[in-house]
């Protein structure tokens, strides 16, 4: 399922559970003034800095780290096979991180902060297929490069021990922004 479908699956999760928790008889949405406030371990929904490592990586990771931040079909491969593995470990982080340009977009249509549609959206993914996302990888020969700074990656490039299909993952789009790829569709 791509980046945008989960966030408007999670989303509409969030707004049909604010909406029965809202106690307002016959609402399914709720009123703009009565959003739920954000869990107080979130920090900021403000866009991800250019940092070129990942908030919870490991040292190990130092080569693919470069290669995340590489403007090249590879890097945006590497990018995203980090942000599949992030949501495979329900690292909130991470994902929201990586996707923030179309958590934002999500955000400014109406839905929540990543903070608080993504934990929903783990919570839609099997176990079989979080422990299968942990190791997932990208196809390369699959990937489209539109531009130097815009790749496509089709739902039908991931390759894990569980298969995935387009309603599952969806395609994503990335775009190198500020010295690394972030998901923006």
């Amino acid at each position: 399922m791509s980046a945008r479908a989960l966030l408007v699956l999670t989303t509409g999760a969030a707004l049909l559970i604010a909406g029965c928790s809202s106690g307002v008889a016959g609402s399914a949405a709720p009123a703009a003034s009565s959003s739920p406030a954000p869990p107080s371990t979130a920090t900021s929904s403000a866009p991800p800095s250019t940092s070129t490592q990942p908030a919870t990586s490991s040292s190990p990771a130092t080569s693919s780290q470069s290669a995340t931040a590489e403007k090249s079909a590879a890097g945006a491969v590497a990018r995203y096979e980090t942000y599949l593995h992030a949501v495979g470990k329900q690292d909130l982080a991470t994902a929201c991180e990586i996707a923030a340009p179309a958590a934002k977009k999500a955000q400014d249509e109406g839905w929540g902060p990543c903070e608080q549609t993504f934990p929903m959206m783990f919570q839609m993914i099997s176990p079989a297929q979080k422990k299968a996302l942990q190791s997932a990888t990208v196809d390369r020969a699959r990937v489209t490069e539109d531009s130097s700074t815009k790749v496509e990656i089709p739902a039908a490039a991931v390759r894990a021990a569980v298969k995935f299909t387009d309603s599952d993952l969806g395609d994503v789009t990335l775009e190198y922004r500020g010295g690394q790829w972030f998901v923006t569709d």
